[in-house]
């Protein structure tokens, strides 16, 4: 088998965060969740992904797996799935981008709920049916439920990094400010509200800007509907080698491009919550370069950050410790260059034996509760100081 309680292959990091396997849900009455999962080249990681939807305590789902033009063995690797739960549909296009598979899944979906999952990335059990639950508690104006998500390596280890917010409501300014969602796998998003607002915009990767589709889908969400979050751990993110360093000139433009469409089309949020939007992107910027090993790059992104927004950014301890990191190797990356590769130097700093290692989930949402004042507690009280936002119509 591939899968199932009894025969089931998860790696060593994601069973300890597992633990105890809760009976699966199978309520025919629940709604149907669309779980759509765009697939290129995905063959190291798709299994496990898989396994993590098929292992979700929510039952009553189907799964709709788009292979956008892979060139090796994803498409099999799905098909074996699809032989043993009929709840699996593969679809074949030739590439198009994720954006375009994402909108290909939701096309040939039925759900009432979409839940979108990249290749690589793992939900925890409990993931569909919390959000789930919640949605159905909520209002019809409700669009969208998000939940934490964690950074876990190529071994599904936890690496410390993580996915946070307690926004709820009208979220939209919040949103302009951090994309507290972070990527893609996390959001339940009701089928109505993707009706009104449109799928993921396509036209990013045809502007050479890809890189914000989740994030400019969710905005458009918030120019409507109200979020609410589960607040917990139930998505890891995986953060495998060579999976940030292409960040840098195509991410910037779609950055560039989602923040001037939220500006013109809401003059009521003041301008410089978007200084302080992309002082946290470029802090971001500054993070993918570094794990890819471009120390220049890094150093030019965190410096960009603290210019545009220094009250926040050099309040961060990690500021000060990653800017010292990056000018120590900057004289030293031609010679490391000659003598490693940057994996190697990748794997290098994963083994660092002084650096906290973070082992468990519970000890992630601590870390996350004593840094929250970094993220949240300095913009809400400098959101409070300015002029009075108004209300977006809902």
């Amino acid at each position: 088998m591939l899968y199932g309680q009894e025969n089931i292959y998860l790696s060593p990091c994601n069973q300890k965060q597992w633990g105890s396997m809760a009976e699966s849900k199978k309520n025919p009455s629940l709604p149907l969740v669309s779980i759509i999962v765009p697939a290129y080249n995905a063959e190291r990681f798709i299994g496990e992904t898989l396994r993590s939807v098929l292992l979700q305590t929510y039952q009553n789902i189907e799964i709709v797996v788009v292979d956008d033009g892979s060139k090796d063995d994803t498409a099999a690797i799905v098909r074996q799935f699809a032989e043993q739960d009929q709840r699996i549909i593969l679809i074949q296009q030739s590439n198009a981008g994720v954006a375009a598979a994402r909108n290909c899944a939701i096309k040939h979906s039925h759900g009432e709920f979409v839940a979108p999952i990249d290749s690589d990335d793992i939900w925890y059990p409990h993931k569909i049916e919390k959000q789930v639950e919640r949605i159905l508690h909520a209002s019809a104006d409700t669009g969208l439920v998000y939940t934490w998500s964690a950074h876990i390596d190529e071994e599904g280890c936890l690496t410390g990094g993580y996915n946070a917010g307690d926004r709820e409501g009208s979220v939209l300014v919040d949103l302009v400010y951090r994309d507290f969602i972070g990527n893609g796998s996390v959001p339940l998003i009701r089928r109505t509200c993707l009706d009104v607002v449109g799928g993921y915009n396509k036209s990013l990767r045809d502007r050479g800007a890809q890189g914000c589709e989740d994030w400019e889908l969710a905005l458009r969400v918030a120019e409507r509907y109200k979020f609410l979050v589960v607040t917990e751990f139930l998505v890891g993110y995986r953060q495998a080698f060579g999976s940030m360093s292409s960040l840098g000139i195509a991410m910037e433009q779609s950055y560039s491009l989602t923040a001037a469409y939220i500006k013109q089309n809401h003059p009521e949020i003041p301008r410089v919550v978007y200084k302080w939007s992309k002082a946290e992107f470029f802090y971001y910027l500054a993070q993918g370069a570094r794990q890819g090993g471009e120390q220049w790059r890094a150093l030019v992104y965190i410096l960009k950050a603290a210019i545009l927004d220094p009250k926040t950014i050099l309040k961060r301890d990690r500021f000060f410790r990653s800017t010292v990191a990056i000018l120590l190797s900057i004289p030293f990356q031609g010679i490391a260059a000659s003598l490693w590769t940057p994996k190697f130097w990748y794997q290098f700093r994963k083994r660092d034996p002084l650096k906290r290692k973070v082992r468990s989930l519970t000890e992630l949402s601590l870390k996350v509760r004593s840094e929250w004042n970094a993220w949240w507690g300095i913009y809400e009280r400098r959101l409070s100081s300015l002029a009075p936002i108004q209300e977006i119509d809902e």
